[in-house]
């Protein structure tokens, strides 16, 4: 596992962001761990989380897009985060942008804030996390409506390596109904290799009772093999 993927994982813990209990997914699936990147709530926070995200859109899709899309709301200090380490780290200036959840009709009016979209443009979307595939279907027609452009892809912080609406993972689902390509800064596979039965900062943070409830979770929703 890439050194930097090590390293978000136990930023996230630091940060609060992934957690291990009862929750229950925007898709109303009960999980015993959550990702929220609401809780990066710092500058500092937001631009390491965006150095995490311009390593793994690199890594995927190189440097040839023009806008980083950022779903409504939390989204739009991904995609601004992220621009800004592009830029720092690659020399590539993207633009950003994001949409309202409604339409402003006065100054600045129109349903974007940030860049406009124009026909030729690539686009990558950036998102938290993909459970079963819902927002994007959100998403993509409010790019689409913009102009001619083309969708390069979708990377989201974590793959949770769950079946979408059929018996396919979400991510794979979203590139075979789009046709376009998706990634994620680590998997949950990833996640639980690097914390099972280690000791972080002093404490296992996957011990086996979550392990044994994470592979319940995954016998019930998880891909099948």
């Amino acid at each position: 596992m890439e050194q930097y993927k090590q390293e978000f994982i136990e930023f996230m813990v630091d940060c609060g962001v992934l957690k291990f209990g009862d929750f229950v997914t925007k898709s109303g699936r009960n999980t015993p761990f959550f990702v929220n990147t609401g809780f990066y709530r710092t500058g500092a926070q937001l631009g390491k989380l965006g150095e995490y995200y311009a390593r793994a859109i690199n890594e995927k899709f190189g440097t040839d897009f023009d806008i980083l899309f950022g779903p409504a709301y939390k989204g739009i200090p991904l995609s601004v985060a992220t621009s800004m380490q592009i830029s720092a780290l690659y020399e590539k200036d993207v633009k950003y942008c994001s949409n309202r959840k409604e339409v402003k009709d006065h100054g600045d009016t129109g349903i974007l804030l940030g860049s406009p979209i124009s026909d030729g443009d690539k686009v990558i979307i950036i998102e938290d996390v993909t459970t079963a595939g819902t927002s994007i279907n959100e998403t993509l027609p409010i790019i689409k409506a913009q102009g001619d452009v083309l969708v390069r892809g979708l990377v989201v912080s974590v793959d949770r390596m769950e079946r979408g609406q059929g018996e396919k993972s979400a991510l794979e689902e979203i590139r075979e109904k789009f046709g376009f390509e998706t990634t994620a800064i680590v998997t949950m596979q990833e996640v639980v290799e690097h914390l099972y039965n280690k000791e972080y900062k002093g404490k296992v943070i996957i011990d086996d009772e979550i392990k044994s409830r994470i592979d319940a979770y995954y016998e019930k929703y998880g891909v099948a093999k």
